[in-house]
């Protein structure tokens, strides 16, 4: 079983957040003339490589204590998420650094932006410890197939090898013909944990029992997981983990980062290099998001995309957007700097930019746009902040 961490490596903790402190006051010089040309202009790269900090530190020293949101959101509730793909490519976003929410909707972003380094954000600890998960198994597994069946316990095939370049569908029929066995639940379970262990993340008796039962529902529920809420009734309209993988932009193209093997070993190469980085913080906290944008900026970095989902909705009911937007506003980036969100009209209504048959509604905003908004000073209401600027992501 995973171990949980005892009280003494909280020294050790305090001492990694004291180094990565110091490594971004050193690199601060070197961001200022890279980030100083222009606002929102493209850093200038340095002749300076980015100060290398350990993976436990930077989650430590970027993370906030955590907060509370009535979902384990295990996996996205938003059909619509691989709609801006297409739009995102017209754009020419790529590159840079990348700040999401929620679980592992943000790889199939990362996949077709390859960013240099992203950051996967929560109010929820939880997700964090989704994260450990999902990085211990990028780290076992070759390809897509080993993946998906370390992740839900099913036996990994001897011809592994051989399902380098073979089709998505022909994953998810395997899959979905395969059951757990205690055999394979076992050995899936041990990678994972030993996988968790290696990333040298403190984890407490509550974590490790956390991260257990998520692998449990992975396991149990295999591509038939859904998105769960407590206090609330699920929705028929909430799509499985099979649907996320087998989803289309609207070009028609599948587009997860487990449609092509060139896509999932790109998020795997990132996450070898301790550059998918998970943070515990509130998107209108004091501290994480505004951390993150200094080590960017230390990295001689710009923000390419920050996807928010539906948060700024939340963060609008709970007297947080203010302090939200004026932390994006100080974010370095460029001109094709954008934000993502999710919108769910509900009472509101359906969105201009909706596709039928689509619950959810995938928008993209520059950043630049955003800014100069919060600059005139008048707090929007959620309907205008998803409408003005809002970039048309349909093909045209």
């Amino acid at each position: 079983m995973l171990r949980p961490t005892r009280s003494p490596s909280r020294s050790l903790v305090r001492g990694h957040a004291a180094t990565l402190a110091l490594a971004l006051a050193l690199a601060a010089p070197m961001a200022t003339l890279a980030c100083r040309a222009a606002p929102g202009a493209e850093p200038t790269a340095t002749a300076t490589a980015p100060p290398r900090i350990d993976f436990a530190a930077q989650v430590a020293a970027l993370s906030e204590p955590g907060g509370y949101f009535d979902s384990d959101n295990l996996i996205s509730n938003e059909r619509s998420y691989l709609h801006v793909i297409g739009a995102l490519r017209r754009l020419g976003v790529r590159g840079g650094a990348y700040i999401g929410v929620g679980p592992d909707q943000n790889f199939s972003y990362i996949a077709h932006v390859r960013p240099s380094i992203a950051f996967m954000f929560d109010v929820r600890r939880d997700n964090l410890i989704e994260h450990l998960l999902f990085k211990a198994l990028f780290a076992a597994s070759r390809n897509r197939l080993e993946y998906l069946a370390l992740l839900t316990g099913r036996p990994v095939p001897a011809d592994v090898d051989a399902w380098r370049e073979r089709s998505l569908e022909s994953i998810v029929a395997y899959l979905d013909s395969t059951q757990a066995t205690p055999a394979s639940e076992a050995a899936a379970r041990e990678i994972a944990r030993r996988g968790a262990e290696r990333t040298r993340v403190p984890l407490s008796e509550s974590d490790v029992a956390t991260f257990a039962r998520f692998h449990g529902e992975f396991i149990a529920n295999g591509l038939e997981l859904r998105y769960t809420s407590r206090g609330r009734p699920s929705r028929a309209f909430y799509p499985t983990l099979r649907d996320l993988m087998l989803e289309r932009d609207l070009e028609g193209e599948r587009s997860s980062y487990l449609a092509r093997d060139e896509d999932f070993q790109f998020v795997k190469a990132l996450q070898a290099r301790d550059l998918v980085i998970p943070v515990t913080g509130n998107l209108g906290g004091e501290q994480a998001l505004a951390a993150v944008g200094r080590l960017v900026a230390s990295r001689g970095e710009r923000v390419s995309v920050l996807y928010t989902s539906n948060a700024e909705d939340y963060l609008m009911r709970d007297g947080a957007f203010a302090r939200f937007a004026q932390t994006v506003a100080k974010l370095p980036r460029d001109p094709k700097s954008v934000i993502i969100r999710s919108y769910f009209g509900g009472f509101r209504g359906a969105h201009p930019f909706a596709v039928p048959g689509y619950p959810s509604t995938q928008l993209l905003q520059t950043i630049d746009a955003f800014a100069a908004a919060q600059i005139e000073g008048a707090m929007p209401t959620y309907s205008e902040l998803v409408t003005r600027d809002a970039i048309d992501p349909r093909p045209h």
